[in-house]
């Protein structure tokens, strides 16, 4: 397996160097060249497998060739061994037709641990197998940094520098970075937006000199090897309710637009998807696009579900490549002019080869609460902010939407994550599990610099374990 960059300058790269490079040469994303097809009869043989298994599955395609292809069974069971559901990625009804796909059964406690538990041993598989260290440089708007670091703690081969956005995350995300005591992690609190946390990611990737000097590589979804891994828990949900040859629609609460291209990637693969619907907060750039075919950014609203409070969706560039039919030059073209004029218009053809795969939706803070409350009292269900979004989007929505097709809303955090929130909507105040109990009462570690790149370098030449040592 190859991978292509969605902006046509930067080589093409097998997994592993695509592994490590993270964010391309060029300023793309990487992408597969072909996608690997599942036909009815593969996905019906699939059916009832464990997680683990399914899995390796449907990743081993992308790790053909691969340092690690030989035990990546063994990487993938290691990597969900530690989850607390024996099914890693369990479904629950919520009503006749509406499921939830609870994908917070991790060490952190969110959706981003299925991907990034698997993501820190293939680093230091590869990485060991090359006799090789790196520096991981993150953005998070607050649960890629805590199941990041997680991955990536105590591994003798990485280091880690997470960016947070300073005061705009929950206090329990806050804390799930800011007190592992590791030598290796090293937290950074940003006086800005998570947009300037990744912004700040970008121009240090964008430096060849320093990214090549501390051997720079990503763990946010803009690595490619993240949406591998979320690829799965789709085809999971799809196997578990259909057998694989039923159509689903999913929902799915979305902030960078990882999350939602994996379900796209999916059925690319040959997963009967009949819907995307991409459920935002009030930062709602992605539910204007699907209205209007306006790319147009605007200020970041803090809300109560701040993995959302983004308006800059970096893999948005992916499903962009895919609707132009992998136009390296128009895709240039169209973020070119987005950075500069900080709005875009399509083009009615892009708009509706986008548009028969997705639609949007969107909802305030007022309304979460209040669709977090009723779920409480119509199923029992503690949900946090982010999943309410995506249950509320269900809820407005399915009355447009075929009613013989079952939907799946992505429950991407653990309601103990949000507790203010949570007691808020309410009234209960959800208790973090035994093993995270004493969290308020940990040591923090953490250092505040401002958003500007040549701060950010000179806190890492400090930092950084590889500063004097031969790259």
């Amino acid at each position: 397996m190859r991978y292509c960059s969605t902006r046509g300058d930067a080589p093409v790269l097998d997994f592993d160097d695509t592994l490590l490079t993270g964010l391309a040469e060029d300023g793309g994303l990487y992408l597969p060249e072909a996608w690997p097809r599942f036909d009815p009869d593969t996905l019906r043989g699939l059916a009832g497998l464990p997680y683990p298994e399914l899995a390796a599955r449907i990743m081993r395609p992308f790790v053909v060739g691969s340092a690690v292809e030989e035990r990546f069974e063994l990487l993938v069971a290691e990597a969900y061994a530690g989850f607390e559901h024996a099914a890693v990625t369990p479904l629950r009804q919520l009503d006749q037709r509406l499921w939830l796909l609870e994908l917070f059964h991790g060490p952190t406690l969110a959706f981003k641990d299925v991907a990034l538990q698997l993501l820190g041993l293939l680093f230091d598989a590869v990485l060991s197998a090359r006799g090789q260290r790196l520096t991981i440089v993150g953005a998070t708007s607050g649960d890629t940094g805590s199941a990041a670091i997680e991955a990536c703690r105590d591994r003798a081969n990485v280091e880690i520098f997470m960016l947070h956005p300073k005061g705009r995350t929950s206090e329990v995300q806050r804390r799930q970075m800011t007190t592992v005591a590791a030598d290796n992690v090293h937290n950074v609190a940003i006086e800005g937006s998570f947009d300037d946390c990744q912004d700040l990611v970008k121009a240090l990737f964008g430096d060849r000199a320093f990214r090549a000097e501390y051997r720079l590589s990503a763990v946010n979804s803009i690595n490619w090897a993240r949406v591998m891994a979320q690829i799965v828990y789709y085809f999971a949900a799809g196997l578990a309710l259909g057998g694989g040859t039923r159509p689903l629609s999913f929902v799915v609460p979305t902030g960078n637009f990882g999350n939602v291209f994996a379900g796209y990637a999916a059925k690319r693969m040959g997963l009967p998807v009949e819907r995307l619907i991409v459920a935002s907060n009030a930062n709602d750039i992605l539910a204007r696009f699907f209205e209007s075919g306006e790319l147009a950014m605007e200020g970041v609203v803090p809300t109560l579900s701040p993995s959302m409070d983004i308006q800059v969706s970096s893999n948005f560039e992916r499903l962009l490549f895919e609707a132009a039919d992998r136009d390296p030059g128009l895709v240039r073209d169209l973020l070119g002019r987005f950075r500069a004029d900080r709005r875009i218009d399509t083009g009615r053809q892009l708009w509706q080869a986008i548009r028969a795969d997705f639609q949007g939706f969107r909802l305030d803070d007022a309304g979460t609460l209040e669709e977090m409350a009723l779920r409480r009292r119509e199923s029992g269900e503690l949900l946090d902010p982010h999943s309410a979004v995506g249950t509320a989007a269900a809820r407005h929505l399915e009355g447009g939407l075929d009613r013989a097709v079952p939907l799946v809303a992505l429950g991407t955090a653990h309601p103990a994550k949000f507790p203010d929130a949570v007691e808020r909507a309410t009234g209960e105040r959800p208790p973090l599990p035994e093993r995270l109990a004493d969290l308020y009462e940990r040591p923090e570690r953490y250092e505040t610099l401002p958003a500007e790149a040549e701060a950010l370098k000179a806190h890492i030449r400090r930092r950084s374990a590889l500063t004097g040592a031969a790259a």
